[in-house]
């Protein structure tokens, strides 16, 4: 059995070469690297900014006069403490908190998301003008800046790109091929040899999570990136790739042709990649992402390699994508049962 489906698995990865597949998991990575050196920054919105000041610190009188009488471009949200200002943050419900600066105790620490960003220019430009305009030209209010997430934009986009790179091998690559053998009959051809239904199966999904392996370690190689818990980091790659892989291999069985399969993947691709990539950016899809498999893979990327999380506080998401991975995959071995649909 098991020499069955390592024969399976590197005929699969040389038909991947064959069909030229296997280049865009090697060019992604490297598009990836080239632009990331070249990305422009996002534009900062011009909605008034939502600040978050922490009850019972004892913030100077001017400040408070100032970002009071300027509504229209800061907003004062008050909370009970820092360890809520920084949900609050994360749930992109308010734009940075103000802190007492541990170094001047006359001035303030600004938190925020980003650092290298323009909307963090944005906030600390607006608070200079008040200060300004409130005291003229002294100290600034704001000492010093510091990110909830550390890191540069490359490492903090780095859990998009690997997202983009297992829904694209999910849902275009795996199910194009699998509809490509049953156009042609081969899987009925392999059936009819020693090689059952599962073994097939297994060596497809397996493909698939080989495939995310490489093109996700080409990404770290070139990108420099390092990742504190490396062994619960694997893991969860191989069970997203696991998820996805069987997902896909699903989708290709719902196809006649690789027309068909190229298409339907593309329609399960974009929803589940724009909802997710784009939560960090909006309050709406943030609570709509977490209803879709990609958002519960995409989600613990980014505490594993913003956050220093481990694979120990994610055994939700692991065994949620577990769950659709098995589900998938046994919805695949029902319809090749069926070996109607194959012709």
């Amino acid at each position: 059995m098991i020499r069955n489906i390592l024969v399976l698995t590197f005929n699969d990865l040389l038909i991947a070469i064959k069909n030229k597949a296997i280049y865009l998991i090697i060019f992604i990575p490297f598009f990836v690297f080239i632009s990331l050196n070249f990305i422009d920054k996002p534009n900062a919105d011009s909605s008034p900014l939502e600040i978050g000041f922490i009850q019972h610190e004892a913030y100077a009188p001017a400040i408070i006069d100032s970002v009071a009488a300027a509504e229209q471009v800061i907003t004062m949200t008050w909370i009970q403490n820092e360890q809520e200002g920084k949900t609050l943050l994360k749930e992109k419900k308010i734009d940075g908190i103000l802190l007492r600066n541990k170094n001047a105790p006359d001035s303030l620490t600004l938190l925020v998301l980003k650092k290298e960003s323009l909307h963090t220019i944005v906030i600390v430009e607006s608070f200079l003008a008040l200060q300004k305009a409130a005291e003229g030209n002294r100290d600034a209010w704001i000492a010093d800046i510091e990110a909830l997430y550390a890191g540069g934009i490359q490492r903090q986009t780095l859990p998009t790109w690997i997202l983009m790179i297992v829904l694209l091998i999910g849902f275009i690559i795996l199910p194009a091929q699998v509809a490509e053998e049953k156009e042609k009959k081969l899987i009925l051809a392999l059936l009819q040899t020693p090689i059952n239904e599962f073994e097939w199966l297994l060596a497809k999904t397996l493909t698939g999570m080989v495939l995310t392996m490489v093109a996700v370690l080409i990404l770290h190689l070139l990108g420099g990136f390092g990742v504190v818990d490396l062994t619960g980091y694997i893991a969860f790659i191989a069970v997203g790739g696991f998820c996805f892989s069987a997902y896909g291999v699903f989708l290709g069985f719902l196809c006649r042709n690789q027309a068909s399969a190229r298409t339907l993947g593309v329609v399960f691709y974009l929803p589940h990649l724009l909802p997710s990539a784009l939560s960090d950016f909006s309050q709406q899809l943030s609570s709509i992402a977490p209803l879709l498999p990609s958002y519960q893979f995409y989600g613990p990327l980014r505490a594993i390699l913003l956050e220093d999380g481990t694979m120990a506080n994610l055994s939700f998401e692991w065994s949620y994508l577990l769950l659709v991975g098995t589900l998938t995959f046994f919805f695949s071995y029902l319809l090749m049962k069926r070996r109607w649909l194959m012709k």
